[in-house]
């Protein structure tokens, strides 16, 4: 839930004390941000592999080697428009099918099969018909033909002269690409096996959130369902949903129902992960019988994300309800946990030198924008946990730890999934 200002409590530190949240925090400490990002990466099994049609399998990445079913091309084929030729001209015109004698042709067309006898093509643009001497038509070479054309085998497609039988086409581990799928087409190939890719439901809250327009005062605009998919598949999952809950336990229960038609391997959810009357996500994950894997992360903003996973198997990734703090999490836990699910890489971190100094916080790890001024990292401005002005003109986040750093001092950064 988003406040009419615009500020989640669980965002605010001192929210964060409430006796409601302090019992909370007696149970469970919170993650620091490293152990959340392990534990996201380690908690997940990559999806199984499966097979999908042709059409669908761009993007995707392929689980085992592809062998071409059948010789390429599977017959011998013409390369150009014109006649296939048996012998010297002239040539007398022979019936189409019939099998080719010295000194006989039959026109043809690029692709076309090479009949039997034929021991070359010759160009539509090198010949010409004419007529003998009886006034039956000949082919004979034109002005444009070139000395010597056609040689014995020119301008025909030879059976297997691109791959043969039960050759290797792609290799497993491939990311498919157009010609990757237009190769495996033209192997005869119809469907392909590829590794899971985790399909993902995005689940938005918040009764004060307005889709379009100017907001009266005591609302806000949805900043998520503009933008947030397409983070979620520059981090590999496909998004096959999106629903909005309103601020109540029964719609929350709703939205993380299984929808058999389009299921989910994650729910992500906006809002609804502090502790507030207005916040069911975590009461409808028990009443679901779900297990907190991280209830909530030592750093600001996005303290309260949180990763459960439900007892069928699927992952609700609870993101914070401000714009910048759910960015962060979804960085922080959904990058490791959707890259696992679809057998990627482990994200990699790097590493920046702070450009100013930063003051001791008497709190958790702050993550916080920068942008990159002669070789430095410096913080940006306009990052409360409400805004994006910040992390639109940012080169990275970095980690900067509650002790602070000096200026130069290395620092641990994640790269922005647009980056």
């Amino acid at each position: 839930m988003v406040t009419a200002a615009g500020t989640d409590p669980a965002e605010d530190p001192q929210a964060a004390m409430a006796p409601e949240s302090a019992a909370a925090a007696k149970k469970t400490l919170p993650h620091t941000w490293d152990e959340a990002r392990e534990r996201a990466w380690n908690v997940a099994l990559p999806l199984p592999a499966h097979v999908v049609p042709l059409a669908t399998a761009l993007g995707r990445i392929l689980a085992e080697d592809v062998f071409s079913r059948l010789a390429m091309p599977h017959y011998a084929s013409s390369a150009m428009d014109g006649w296939a030729v048996a012998g010297s001209p002239p040539w007398i015109l022979a019936e189409p099918g019939a099998k080719l004698s010295p000194g006989q042709a039959v026109p043809i067309v690029t692709g076309g099969l090479i009949p039997p006898g034929a021991k070359s093509v010759l160009r539509s643009e090198s010949g010409v018909i004419s007529t003998d001497d009886d006034g039956l038509p000949v082919l004979v070479l034109g002005g444009a033909a070139r000395p010597g054309e056609p040689k014995n085998g020119q301008h025909i497609r030879p059976v297997g002269q691109e791959a043969a039988a039960e050759e290797l086409l792609i290799k497993a581990g491939t990311v498919l690409n157009p010609a990757h799928i237009s190769l495996a087409a033209l192997g005869a190939m119809d469907e392909l096996r590829v590794l899971g890719k985790p399909a993902v439901k995005l689940v938005l809250t918040g009764d004060e959130v307005v889709a379009s327009g100017v907001p009266e005062p005591g609302f806000v605009r949805d900043a998520f369902s503009p933008q947030l998919g397409s983070i979620v598949a520059m981090m590999g999952g496909s998004v096959v949903g999106l629903q909005r809950a309103a601020d109540n336990l029964t719609s929350m229960l709703d939205a993380l129902d299984d929808d058999e038609d389009d299921p989910a391997d994650v729910v992500i959810t906006t809002g609804a992960t502090g502790h507030s009357s207005s916040d069911f996500l975590r009461e409808a994950i028990t009443a679901l019988g779900g297990t907190l894997h991280i209830s909530h992360i030592a750093m600001r903003p996005g303290h309260p994300t949180l990763l459960a996973e439900l007892p069928d198997g699927r992952f609700i990734l609870g993101l914070p309800g401000n714009p910048l703090a759910a960015i962060v999490g979804l960085m922080t836990l959904g990058a490791p946990l959707l890259a696992k699910l679809g057998s990627l890489p482990r994200p990699v971190t790097t590493e920046v030198a702070c450009g100013s100094p930063i003051k001791e916080y008497h709190g958790p790890t702050r993550i916080m924008p920068y942008r990159l001024v002669y070789g430095l990292a410096s913080p940006c401005a306009y990052t409360d946990s409400a805004m994006m002005r910040g992390l639109a003109a940012a080169d990275g986040v970095m980690v900067v730890p509650p002790h602070g750093t000096k200026m130069g001092e290395t620092l641990t950064a994640m790269p922005l999934p647009w980056s």
